[in-house]
């Protein structure tokens, strides 16, 4: 019966556990660009089997929160080198999260103040975060309205994903990438009938709305191979004004066609983004919806997410209903999250006011097991 603490193989990646840590947003890239307490960050959360990166825009116009990092530019490669390195030489993996938001952004964050950009010109009932750069203060404003994207824009943007992809494995160092197709973000407006309201072959019908994701994912896979990629998905979750009129044949369909692609693994957020696990208005199966992959014949590693605790991580891995459970913002506040697990040792809680934005605090300067033993001895 496997636990928490047995290694497994995703794919390519060699995990020492089974534990990762999910994609947490910071806001402390300025210009797009990583800095050194980035490194410190990852690296005093290596001992997770898995490190996700927050998400990392794959260009300019994917762009939807001040100071959240990118991968398209040469500056930005080299802010990740020192992240990665820092990760490996404590023993860890880390894979980066390619980031389009699609209408979840803010004319001021795009190219030229352009309107970001969508399936369907619908306004998000979302908000991003910006920064004055006058004051350095930051905060959240309503998302700008988008304009639709035309078909012949889509290559494009598919170019995009494989290239950062690329990036990230052949020069930042990743050990692979994870493509962001959840929470409402771009890839995951076009699979859903509340934000594709195409006419097209991208719109209607669920092989159409699936077509822009299954191009992208093909494409990542084609530049740095399957078993380096994972890809999030989220059925159900109502965040950034997302919602899907009937999400089981659609997530159905959007495995099945996952599973021939060789993927490291599938990444799945239960419910609500970091709210209720259960959704008596959105009713999901999400059994049903492993057992499509594995019945397509999908091999990657099935991962877990949203508000699992311990005990129920421990029965999911036990119980052969995930391989992988992925944790956030117990992550933050805990470094050394692995070893509190480990030992059933109290967590220490998060400072909720410092997750967006600032600097060490709230960011690296959590205690460890470690450093408490110090201070008490002291």
């Amino acid at each position: 019966m496997p636990t928490l603490f047995d290694p497994i193989q995703a794919g390519d990646l060699r995990l020492a556990n089974r534990i990762a840590m999910a994609p947490l947003t910071r806001n402390r890239s300025p210009g797009a660009v990583p800095q050194p307490i980035t490194a410190t960050y990852y690296a005093q959360r290596a001992s997770a089997g898995l490190l996700i990166t927050e998400g990392t825009a794959i260009s300019h116009q994917g762009q939807g929160y001040a100071d959240v990092p990118g991968l398209y530019a040469p500056e930005q490669i080299e802010g990740w080198r020192p992240v990665t390195r820092a990760v490996h030489e404590r023993g860890g993996c880390i894979v980066t999260q390619l980031w389009h938001v699609g209408r979840v952004s803010h004319s001021e964050l795009q190219p030229g103040g352009g309107a970001p950009v969508a399936p369907s010109a619908i306004t998000a009932r979302a908000k991003t975060y910006l920064i004055d750069r006058a004051t350095g203060q930051g905060g959240f404003v309503p998302t700008s309205t988008p304009r639709a994207l035309d078909a012949s824009e889509l290559p494009g943007i598919v170019q995009d994903y494989a290239n950062a992809a690329r990036q990230a494995v052949a020069h930042a160092g990743f050990d692979g990438v994870e493509i962001h197709a959840a929470n409402g973000y771009l890839l995951d407006q076009f699979l859903k009938t509340g934000a594709n309201q195409r006419t097209d072959h991208y719109g209607g019908a669920i092989e159409n709305r699936a077509r822009l994701l299954l191009e992208v994912t093909r494409a990542v896979v084609d530049a740095v191979g399957g078993g380096k990629v994972g890809i999030r998905l989220s059925p159900v979750t109502p965040a950034n004004d997302i919602v899907d009129a009937d999400p089981q044949p659609l997530f159905g369909y959007v495995v099945r066609q996952l599973a021939a692609l060789g993927l490291a693994y599938v990444h799945i957020i239960e419910g609500a983004t970091g709210g209720p696990r259960e959704l008596p208005e959105r009713p999901f199966d999400y059994a049903a919806l492993k057992a499509a992959y594995r019945e397509a014949d999908g091999q990657g590693a099935w991962m877990v997410n949203n508000g699992y605790d311990r005990t129920m991580a421990a029965e999911a891995v036990a119980s052969g209903r995930a391989d992988i459970v992925a944790f956030g913002k117990a992550f933050i506040a805990n470094p050394d999250l692995v070893e509190r697990l480990r030992r059933d040792a109290p967590l220490n809680p998060w400072d909720q006011s410092s997750f967006y934005g600032g600097g060490e605090k709230g960011y690296i300067d959590y205690p460890t097991l470690a450093t408490d033993a110090i201070s008490t001895t002291a």
